[in-house]
């Protein structure tokens, strides 16, 4: 069994928190940030779920195996 490692981003709209992996595009939300994080966690074992029976886990590994990720906040001004 291989260990997945992926990045959470986890921010507050109006009416929750929306939980985002970067790494697969997969989203969910929560009324906490913990909630929201766990619905995340369902989320991505789901997507996993279904890319290894579709036989397109090993495209997306890497990405979710690399130790080395860095994330970084940019603000634009329009």
């Amino acid at each position: 069994m291989k260990i997945f490692d992926y990045t959470v981003i986890v921010w507050k709209e109006k009416e929750g928190y929306v939980s985002k992996c970067p790494e697969l595009g997969v989203a969910s939300c929560g009324n906490s940030i913990s909630e929201a994080t766990e619905n995340l966690k369902e989320a991505v074992e789901l997507y996993l779920e279904n890319a290894e029976t579709l036989g397109l886990l090993e495209d997306i590994e890497e990405s979710l195996t690399t130790r080395e990720k860095f994330t970084s906040h940019v603000e634009v001004m329009r």
